[in-house]
Parts: C-alpha cells; structure tokens; sequence
C-alpha cells in the first residue's frame, strides 16, 4: 500500500484505525486532508462498499479537492462515495425523503437575499417598524432557533425565549417566525438552515428513515468538527449510532465561528460521548517556519480552554516575525504596499504569494489605496460573488420558476422583467387575492377570472404560458439547452443585448459565463443527472471559495481573516492589531469571546508559510475622527525572542517626492533598555512599545441632534453624546426610568451615562 508509505506514525495509525469512534485533533499545516482522504481510500481498499461511506465537509472545494485525491488511489470507486458540505448532502437526502414532511421534491432552496426579501414583505404586512424589526437582527435570530432546533411553535411556547424578545422590544419576533415559516412552506422552499433543521425533523419524525441512512451509512467522517453547530452535531449522533464508526477530524484552535452558531464544546467534550474513543494527534506542522509556528504556539498558550496539544515544525527556523508600528491606518497600508513590491522585487514572488489579512472589511480601504499607488494588483475577497449579480439572480429566478411555480420569491422577481406591463398593482392585487384564500400567487395567475377583479390583463396569460412552456422544454433538453432557451424566450438575452453602455455590456457578458458554466455542466460525465434542476441545486449550495472567477489570477489577496480560513500565502501580513479592532471591542466582555478572538488570531498566524509580518497604527480614524489606538494585547503575548520590531516613530511623518521618510529602531533594541526581568517575561508592559496620545477634536453635534427617549435604546447601538461624540453601548443595566448604560466612545474610552440625563440620541 503505497499511499500509506509517505506518512508519518500518527498520520498512519490514524488512517489505519477504522473500527470505532475516532477522533484526529488536526494541527494547523498537519496534512488533516491527506489523513482524511487516504483514511477514505484505505477503508474501500479493505472491501468496504463506497456507497456506505458518508464524508461530511464545509466547503464544497474540500469534498471536491478530496475526492480527486481519493480516485488517484481507488479509481473510478471514489466517485460512488457520499461526500460534501453537510447542505449539500443533506438536501440529497431530503429530494428523496421531502414528501414525508409535506414538501415536493423540488422544493426551492432560498439564499440569504431571498429570506430577506420574504421577511421585509411580512414586515410590511405588520406594519413594523423596520429599524426596530430589523431584517437582518430578525433572520439571524431565526437562524439561531433553527440551529438549535427550535421550531416556530416552541419559540412561542417558551417563555424564556418570550421574555428576552419582549426586554428587546421585540414582542412580535415570534409570530415574525411562524410567519416566514409557513410562508417558506407554502411556496415549496427552505433557507439554508431549513436544509439541517428539516433533516433534524425527518430524522425524529420518521424511525424508519432513520434506521435507512443509519444502516446506508456504516462509516462517517466529519472534517472541520469544530465547526459544527448544534444542528449538525445533532444529525451527526444519530447516524452514528448504529454502527458506531465515527471519526471527527478538527482542531480546537481553529474554532472561529460562534458568531454562526458554531459549538466549540462538540469536540472538547467529544470523548464524554463515546469513552471508547481513540484520539491521534496531528502536530506537526509542514506548512510554516518554525518561528511562526512558536509565534503560534505561544499566543493560543493563553486559551484556558483547549484541547492539549504541542504543534512543531521540522522546517527551517526562518525569519523572525516583524512587527511594524505605523503613525496612522493610511500609512500603515502604505508600509505594507512597499514591502510586498520590495519582497517581490528582491525574491522573485508572484503577487499571488502575499495575503493581507484585516479583522474588518473596513479596514481594506487604507490598503486597496496603497496598492493602488504602486501599481500593485489586487483581489479582495468575500466581496460580490458572481451568483449575487443582478442579472445571474434574475436568470435564475426564472430556472427556479421553471421547477417550482410555487416560489413567489422568484416569481415576484421576474414577473414584470423584462419589462410586460406587469407592475407593482397587478402582483399586489395577487399578493391579496393569494392569501385571501390561502393559495399560492401561482395558482391565481393561472385562474385570474376566479380571484381577480377588474380587468385583467392579456400580458398575465402570456407569462403563465412562457413559463409553462419553460417546464415542458426542460423535460426534452439537457441542462444547457434548457438555460438558453429559458434565456432567449425569457427576453433576458435580448435586454441586455441592446444595452449598449460598459455596465450593460458587462452583464451581458456575465450571462454568457453562466450559460458557460452550465454547458459545462452539461458535458460532465461524473455524474448521471445532468439537468437544469440538478445544477439549480449546485449554484443553490455554492460556498463562498466555489464563485471565484478570479482565484488563478497573479494577485495580492486581501480578506478578512475569517475568509482566510483553510488558505495558507508564502508572505502574510496581519494589520491593525490594535485593542478594540483585534481582538474587537464586542469581545472583551468575557473570557469566552477573547479565547475565539485569541483562536482568530492563531487562525491568521498560521496562513503563513515563510514570511510573517504584523502591524498596527497608533491613530485611525473612526466615525470622522482621528483616535488614539494602543497596541494590541496579543502582540504582548508573543514571545519576544521570535520577533523584529521595526516600529515607525509615532511622529508625523515627513513627506518628500511622493514618498515618507521613517525613523526605525529594533525590538533588540527596546528590550536592552528594559529591566532584565522583562526579556523573559511575555507579558512585561515593558515591551509595549510607547504610544502618543492624540487627543480627539472636540465634538460638534449633528445638526438637528435631538436625544432619544431612555427606553428606546439597546446593546450594541450606535449613538451620539453632544459633548463626548459617537459611540457605542456595550452594556444596560437597571430598569426604567433608572436604567445605566456603559458606552464606549472613541479616544475616550468606556463612560457610564444615566439615559434618563444622558442626551443620547441614536445613529442607529
């Protein structure tokens, strides 16, 4: 078995171990796919069927890049193996088992921009305030009911849940949900998290079903386990429990997705689910130097709350990491755009081998300015994909009608474009007479004389007959046949041709690139359902690494670093650590939020291969005003003997020929004139590098500043103080009319404020 000969010990005995729960704790850069795909070919090579093996991922790029690695080794087999994102899998599994819970199997699946278009109709219908109701505060809270399970009517029922919505001044949060809910039911959709809390449903509602895909499914694999929410921990157990054969792979440290409902606690309290669990551990690093990989280790130390692990690396020692102190966020990005054209200069480097990594998407301006002066190519990431653009949407609006008439999203979306007479009147008069009597908007417009009043117009019967003419062509054609007849009759095509201007040309040529994509599709042979409704499921599931046109081409990429998950760059460069930008000022209320802040961190660390650099400004701007910034305190935590601080003076720098001049003095340097104490210590304040204070201009009120009412306010506001500027509230306590908040303003820090004296008045 030669596969197994280029593995080191525990590699191998976790790939050779396939009896029984299994648990890999992965270490960053440790060959975790390797294990997992050749764990995956060694279990068919020992003669089990490849229809019983479940692999679940969170990318479909890492079902994809494993499968393909899988099939150098088994062949043609690999492709009969379950394996992809738990959506993707899932969504399979309900096609197949939908009608057992009341839905066809073409149901619709909604993306983000769908569910909020739905809730801002229901919204309307109440006559809500929007700011209060707001979209995007109430589908997150939706979503987190789903991924703990909890359906529209037990949100009702529970008090506590009751209670917390009505201390928000959100009492109808409840009826919102039950609402969405059986608006989605009714026209034959799920969002996302339906696609887990469903197959939850189908799984407790249903035994029979259960016991199927418990016995279909004698061997799991879940990649990215410390990912997992409770939802997909839930369906998870359940399959396992048959036959035991579970193995999770994940890494503790890498855990930086509560915010989307992810569970840490699912792989720290693993072995309490199964005490027969065997555990290997992967700890060496191949990815990075050994500097950054101690740089690493010794900032998650920190985390109380981890798994024991001691990461290594047999790769070169390597540069120190450097640390650059900038007098302010503008030239901070300037000090990063020299060094990726210097390094690319002196070593030979693509741009594609530097990443900038930031805490916000805001902060990429300061850097897309810099680079921009040098002529230096770019790509950010996590910004417009290509299935969001206007005319992709409004294409595949009418792919998804074509399937599902019931889906009033896509319905709505597309009836009157391109333009037929059709307007605003008309769909509110089926939107009327539809829930009058409880039917779908389809259903009207295809008996207009029945529910309608008034004259109808003659453009109704020729959408009704375009569209079903679409289903009945789409049962002849394969895949891409059907999306360019759908794109010719539809008058898509023929729009967007006559639009003569750059914009217009441009989304012409977007349509191309998906009718591109679709031929394809079209020609694969991996697969035996090449239809447009299986594609639809495809772009449905995309993942944001899957709808990147651009990834092949020689650029700097710049990201958040929690898009950087997963990445690795030979350079990286880590900016704006600063207190309250990273770790964010939303994360210093508990030990819980900072330990992810400190994992966030690690994350970033460790995309590095070869050269890591890490920076920070002692002033930025926000809300219109320049504030003092101090060093964050994750800096102080590193070990110093792995790094170089090269800190620009904190002095207004002098600008000659376009360029700055800048004074620079080692960390060494620094840490000579410290106490001896502090070369050994990590947390000595002494290797703070010193700060200049910049005192914040006084405020002037907005005009019109008009202070809000003390019970209209809430955590995590945005408010103005006439004297004290803008902040936000981080936290309330008492009640009316006594009611204290702590609010954080910039260059002032935190200051607690009676609302009832205040005169704060919300910016939103």
């Amino acid at each position: 078995m030669d596969y197994l000969s280029g593995l080191n010990p525990q590699q191998r005995a976790a790939v050779e171990t396939t009896e029984g729960p299994v648990m890999i704790v992965a270490g960053a850069g440790s060959g975790k796919t390797r294990v997992i795909t050749y764990r995956v070919a060694h279990l068919i090579q020992k003669g089990v069927d490849a229809f019983n093996i479940l692999v679940l991922t969170f990318t479909n790029k890492a079902s994809r890049e494993m499968r393909e690695r899988i099939e150098k080794v088994v062949g043609n087999e690999a492709r009969n193996i379950w394996m992809g994102t738990f959506h993707s899998v899932f969504a399979k599994i309900l096609r197949v088992e939908a009608e057992k819970i009341g839905y066809p199997s073409n149901f619709t699946i909604y993306d983000t921009d769908d569910s909020k278009s739905l809730l801002r109709t229901i919204l309307k219908e109440m006559q809500l305030d929007d700011k209060l109701y707001a979209v995007n505060i109430v589908l997150n809270r939706i979503s987190s009911a789903k991924n703990n399970l909890i359906s529209h009517t037990e949100y009702l029922a529970n008090e506590t849940i009751q209670a917390e919505d009505i201390s928000n001044k959100r009492p109808l949060m409840g009826i919102i949900y039950e609402t969405y809910a059986k608006r989605c039911f009714k026209a034959g959709a799920m969002d996302f998290d339906d696609l887990l809390f469903k197959t939850n449903v189908l799984l407790k509602d249903h035994p029979d079903v259960l016991n199927k895909y418990q016995h279909k499914f004698k061997y799991l694999m879940v990649d990215e386990y410390q990912d997992t929410n409770f939802s997909q921990y839930t369906i998870v157990r359940k399959l396992a429990a048959a036959h035991h054969n579970i193995c999770v792979v994940g890494d503790d440290a890498q855990s930086i997705y509560a915010f989307r409902g992810a569970n840490i606690q699912n792989i720290l309290n693993f072995e309490k689910h199964y005490p027969d669990l065997k555990v290997f551990k992967l700890e060496q690093n191949y990815r990075s130097t050994q500097n950054i990989v101690e740089v690493a280790n010794s900032i998650i130390a920190n985390n109380k709350n981890q798994l024991e692990k001691n990461v290594f690396s047999d790769n070169e020692k390597g540069d120190r990491i450097k640390i650059l102190r900038a007098f302010t966020d503008n030239e901070e990005g300037k000090i990063v755009a020299e060094s990726i054209a210097q390094e690319r200069a002196l070593k030979g480097l693509n741009y594609a081998d530097f990443a900038i990594l930031y805490r916000t998407n805001a902060q990429s301006r300061a850097m897309e300015e810099s680079l921009r002066k040098l002529n230096i190519p770019y790509k950010i990431y996590g910004g417009l994909s290509f299935y969001q653009r206007k005319e992709i949407k409004d294409l595949i609006a009418y792919f998804r009608l074509t399937f599902n008439p019931a889906d009033e999203e896509a319905l709505k979306r597309v009836i009157n474009y391109p333009r037929r007479g059709l307007g605003d009147t008309t769909l509110e008069k089926i939107s009327v007479a539809a829930d009058q009597h409880g039917i779908t908007m389809w259903e009207v417009i295809c008996n207009p004389h029945q529910y309608l009043d008034g004259r109808i117009p003659a453009q109704l019967n020729d959408f009704v007959t375009m569209i079903k003419s679409f289903a009945a062509e789409s049962k002849k054609l394969d895949a891409y046949e059907s999306a360019l007849y759908i794109a010719q009759h539809s008058g898509i095509l023929k729009e967007l041709h006559s639009d003569d201007s750059v914009e217009g040309r441009s989304r012409f040529e977007n349509i191309q690139e998906l009718l591109n994509g679709i031929k394809e599709f079209a020609e694969r042979e991996d697969i035996e359902d090449r239809s447009l409704a299986i594609f639809m499921q495809d772009v449905a599931l995309l993942t944001n690494d899957d709808n990147d046109k651009e990834k092949d081409k020689d650029t700097v990429s710049l990201m958040t670093v929690h898009s950087a998950k997963g990445l690795e760059f030979k350079n990286v460069y880590i900016v704006g650590l600063e207190e309250n930008l990273f770790p964010s000022q939303m994360s210093l209320t508990s030990r819980t939020d900072l330990e992810e802040e400190r994992r966030l961190f690690y994350v970033a660390i460790t995309r590095a291969e070869k050269k890591l650099v890490i920076t920070y400004a002692t002033s930025r701007y926000r809300w219109g005003t320049l504030t003092s910034c101090e060093p964050s305190r994750f800096i102080n935590e590193i070990n110093p003997s792995y790094l170089e601080l090269e800190a620009i003076k904190a002095a207004k720098p002098s600008f000659s020929n376009g360029s700055f001049d800048t004074e620079r003095k080692s960390w060494s340097q620094q840490r000579d004139l410290a106490p001896k104490s502090a070369t050994t210590s990590t947390s000595s304040p002494t290797l703070r590098p010193k700060t200049t204070t910049i005192l914040p201009k006084a405020h002037v009120p907005t005009a019109g500043f008009t202070p809000n009412a003390a019970n209209e306010f809430q955590n995590g506001m945005e408010v103005e103080h006439e004297k004290f500027g803008f902040g936000k509230i981080v936290n309330l306590e008492g009640t009316l009319p006594d009611i204290k908040a702590t609010v954080f303003f910039q260059g002032l820090g935190n200051k607690q404020l009676l609302l009832k004296f205040a005169k704060l008045r919300i910016v939103k």
